[in-house]
């Protein structure tokens, strides 16, 4: 129901939107109201979908979060291309873009009234009968692995209620965690000075800068095409394949060139407001930024975010991440227009000094958990305490496994 909620509130932001009261103050409402909404989602649907998605999918369905993010960012590319080629010049030119994002906002409202409550939500209730009811929908079966299953649900979270009795946000600021809250937090600084989230924001006047002219929305949907592709690809071929420093120095070391040759291409051949070489070279380098992005920065901080927190404080630590994310978010997306305007290509030079400081800060910074168990993630982060405690989880962990094969073969002695 949570769900069904941030649905409504986006809705409801977007019709405030929608209605043309001639009011900015009241467009700027409905604004709020919708980032309220999807403030909600982006953390209620991923952790829905972690819960009731079976073990050996939920790595993937993790790291397609970013994936389904840059294939809306291309639709509604694509939707305001066609708007401003196919619609007189009207109020709708303005309307039908942001009405349409109550499609998708209703649907995943109107969709959750029709699957079931989160299995591990029940049981953290105390509703077992009606979690493992679920569970037995969500699997298509009441098989012995299924039964299994449920039993690890409910002995895990009895670990994960011993791990964190007593938890509250003072932990965050012993010296233990407060290392892992700056990391999450710089990080998080880090995505939004790579610059591009503000290419997605701002892609138009982006590729206007850089001599699309009146081609910019043409060339704008074509650049959530290669976000789409590249984020597949990370998904698909690379996820797991790589160490998470690798590729944020990787990936922060070649968006710091590409933005500098497109800030040289910008400086040495001023836009004419007509497509010209030196302007399509400076395009395809936007293009190569922004897979880039995609193929790092943008989909392995949201994994890093959730791998450095031990269980005890884990939720604490997501959400300081995801609220930083947020702030440092809206502070670019208001910069980032001023600077285009007023600085131009000094812009382009600008983000690339970031992306090359990126690399050194990962360098010395960050440090490399892809491949760590938990006791060796707690050993890198300094914790010998949380080392301790997830020893005793492993062992617990073993007695749970012979637990479930116990159940598993009685089941089946049982349907015999």
């Amino acid at each position: 129901m949570s769900i069904v909620l941030a649905s409504f509130i986006f809705s409801l932001g977007g019709i405030l939107q929608v209605v043309n009261t001639h009011s900015i103050g009241a467009f700027y409402t409905g604004r709020v109201i919708s980032g309220l909404g999807v403030g909600a989602a982006t953390v209620l649907v991923p952790m829905y979908s972690a819960e009731m998605a079976p073990k050996n999918m939920r790595g993937q369905l993790g790291s397609c979060f970013q994936l389904f993010f840059a294939l809306g960012v291309c639709v509604s590319y694509w939707v305001n291309y066609a708007v401003q080629t196919r619609v007189p010049s009207s109020t709708l030119q303005w309307q039908i873009p942001i009405g349409l994002q109550l499609v998708p906002g209703g649907l995943i409202g109107l969709g959750m009234l029709l699957v079931k409550e989160s299995v591990r939500w029940l049981a953290k209730q105390g509703r077992n009968e009606e979690a493992l009811a679920n569970l037995i929908w969500i699997r298509g079966s009441d098989s012995p692995e299924v039964q299994a299953e449920f039993v690890e649900i409910r002995s895990s979270l009895d670990e994960e209620s011993r791990l964190t009795e007593g938890v509250s946000w003072k932990e965050l600021l012993l010296p233990v965690n407060r290392f892992r809250v700056f990391v999450i937090i710089t990080m998080q600084l880090g995505v939004q000075l790579t610059g591009n989230t503000s290419l997605a924001y701002y892609a138009p006047q982006i590729f206007a800068a850089v001599g699309a002219g009146n081609s910019s929305l043409f060339v704008t949907g074509f650049f959530g095409v290669v976000k789409v592709v590249s984020v597949s690809v990370f998904c698909i071929f690379i996820v797991g394949r790589i160490g998470r420093k690798t590729a944020f120095m990787g990936g922060a070391a070649a968006m710091g060139t590409l933005m500098l040759i497109i800030a040289i291409i910008v400086a040495k051949a001023p836009p004419t407001g007509h497509i010209t070489g030196s302007s399509i070279a400076a395009i395809i380098m936007v293009y190569c930024e922004a897979a880039s992005y995609n193929l790092s920065w943008g989909p392995v901080s949201w994994l890093y975010l959730g791998e450095i927190f031990p269980t005890r404080t884990r939720e604490f630590g997501i959400a300081i991440g995801a609220a930083a994310q947020w702030l440092f978010n809206f502070m670019l997306s208001q910069i980032t227009p001023h600077a285009i305007n007023n600085l131009g290509w000094k812009a382009f030079l600008m983000f690339s000094i970031f992306n090359f400081s990126l690399v050194v800060y990962s360098f010395f910074i960050l440090r490399e958990t892809s491949g760590k168990s938990l006791e060796e993630m707690e050993e890198v982060f300094g914790s010998k305490q949380n080392a301790i405690d997830v020893e005793a989880s492993r062992a617990k962990a073993e007695e749970l496994e012979a637990h479930k094969m116990d159940v598993y073969q009685t089941v089946r002695h049982v349907e015999r």
